[in-house]
């Protein structure tokens, strides 16, 4: 029998309706279509202080990245769907990443959440360049946090007008590049947990 990876999604806005967290929506049914026991989460659960090394040196890494923190630890995966404010990341994701670069122990035991966990990413705007600047820049930053980032991305462009009255795409290129991201991040979840297990 084949592994079941636990996929954790999360979106990298919280704002209602957000193109991202619709995104997130439909990146989550397709990895329980094919077959992860998936985990969706919102950051807005997370809330934490703007990164600052002061503040950590006073109180340490914050117990919200702590949670946060375990929470990717305890899945094989992650996939994260990112809006893009002014062609990069936005602030809340980029904060969240930051302070979980930070984490080092837990309790006496050594703990790194980042580094081996492979992760997929999804961006989206209502423009036609999808977030690709931003899914870039995200790339860029979580493989320098030592992450596993799968090749196979899905961005959405035009995202107001992307989704059906059934939450899906509309766009079947675009249902095509999510089912290839998620079926590309659950093979990588499963070959890297398995290597682990040995």
């Amino acid at each position: 029998m084949p592994i079941v990876p636990k996929i954790l999604v999360f979106a990298g806005s919280v704002r209602s309706g957000a193109f991202s967290g619709r995104t997130a929506d439909v990146a989550q049914k397709e990895l329980a279509l094919q077959g992860a026991e998936v985990t969706r989460i919102s950051l807005g659960d997370y809330p934490l202080p703007i990164m600052d090394e002061d503040l950590e040196k006073e109180k340490g890494v914050p117990e919200n990245a702590m949670k946060l923190g375990r929470l990717i630890a305890a899945h094989d995966g992650l996939l994260i769907a990112t809006p893009e404010y002014n062609g990069s990341l936005p602030p809340l994701l980029k904060n969240s990443i930051d302070w979980v670069s930070r984490i080092r122990r837990d309790g006496g035991r050594s703990f790194r959440p980042f580094p081996g966990k492979p992760a997929g990413l999804c961006s989206s705007s209502d423009g036609k360049f999808a977030g690709i600047r931003c899914i870039n820049h995200l790339r860029a930053v979580l493989v320098r946090c030592q992450m596993e980032v799968v090749t196979a991305e899905c961005s959405v462009s035009g995202a107001s007008g992307a989704f059906g009255d059934d939450g899906h795409f509309r766009d079947e290129r675009l249902r095509q590049s999510m089912e290839r991201l998620c079926r590309t991040l659950i093979e990588t979840s499963r070959m890297l947990s398995t290597r682990i297990e040995a």
